[in-house]
């Protein structure tokens, strides 16, 4: 299969790297420092107790490529639009485009590129660091899960499952994949918007109770679209998963609180901002979402 790779931080960097065992891969980024690097050198990943050395095809241009089977976006998603702009060359009528970013609602600007049926939306349970330039170190291994908005009604799911399993993941293929990405988005929406707004680490939101109540009420919302949306949604045991969460990280920091502080914009919209849209849609009222993400775009530009 041929396949992009859109960023090459961390995650980008771990698929790119293993899916370039048995498939034509394209890693792309606009950071000319790590292109080149993992154009002289190879891309060393960090697995197992030892340097493994992957040797994509990098590039920070793909003007003149044919069009690929399939693009995989990895990319923060306020540069989603931008990145698939950026490289339209890659996208033919045959094309698939995959997203396994945080978050949910993707499929908005993917849908601008590509029709639905060519869409691949997803999570992953892999995780890694950048160690430094073309260095990265690969700190967990999971499941890949995927599924589509439509009916997969040529058969592509299974051929990508083939493509990656054969290169060192685990794909599982799904036929609700929102409900799987809202399980995952509870926790980002409440307890991750949360300690951005707050600037705490995770633990602080078990333990304080005024900073649990607003979570509590993030919580109510997002089960109250979820619902609304057709997916399956426990209110209480939400609660007890995103609490747990909480205690047994007392010092973790989110994305969103390390963006704030290091004056980076957030991937807010497409966390917070997901349940504000989806609300929309489905005509659910979610005043506390919605004062959420304004909150945390002030608070992405005050120190501008």
């Amino acid at each position: 299969m041929r396949i992009a790779v859109i960023g090459a931080g961390a995650m980008g960097s771990i698929y790119g790297g293993h899916l370039s065992q048995n498939n034509e891969v394209y890693l792309v980024d606009t950071a000319a420092p790590v292109v080149e690097h993992i154009r002289k050198e190879g891309l060393k990943i960090q697995e197992n107790g030892q340097d493994v050395i992957y040797r994509p095809q990098a590039m920070t241009s793909t003007e003149g490529l044919e069009p690929v089977d399939l693009v995989i976006l990895f990319v923060k998603s306020l540069f989603s639009r931008a990145a698939l702009s950026g490289n339209k060359s890659l996208i033919g009528p045959d094309t698939y485009v995959m997203t396994l970013q945080n978050g949910s609602g993707h499929e908005d600007i993917l849908g601008e590129f590509v029709d639905q049926d060519h869409i691949v939306i997803g999570t992953t349970e892999d995780n890694g660091a950048v160690l430094g330039l073309g260095h990265i170190r690969r700190g967990g291994e999971g499941n890949t899960n995927v599924g589509m908005l439509v009916e997969d009604k040529d058969g592509f799911l299974p051929k990508l499952k083939e493509a990656f399993d054969c290169c060192g993941f685990n794909v599982k293929i799904h036929a609700n994949i929102q409900q799987l990405i809202w399980d995952k988005l509870f926790t980002n929406v409440s307890l991750s918007a949360v300690t951005g707004i707050l600037q705490v680490d995770m633990g602080y939101i078990a333990s304080n109770e005024y900073a649990w109540a607003m979570t509590r009420r993030l919580i109510k919302e997002a089960v109250a679209v979820a619902k609304a949306m057709g997916l399956e949604a426990d209110e209480e045991a939400i609660a007890a998963k995103v609490r747990k969460t909480s205690e047994m990280s007392p010092n973790g920091c989110t994305s969103i609180r390390a963006d704030l502080r290091d004056g980076r914009k957030s991937e807010v919209d497409t966390i917070s901002g997901s349940v504000v849209r989806a609300a929309a849609k489905v005509g659910v009222p979610v005043p506390s979402h919605e004062f959420v993400v304004n909150m945390v775009h002030a608070l992405e530009g005050k120190n501008a």
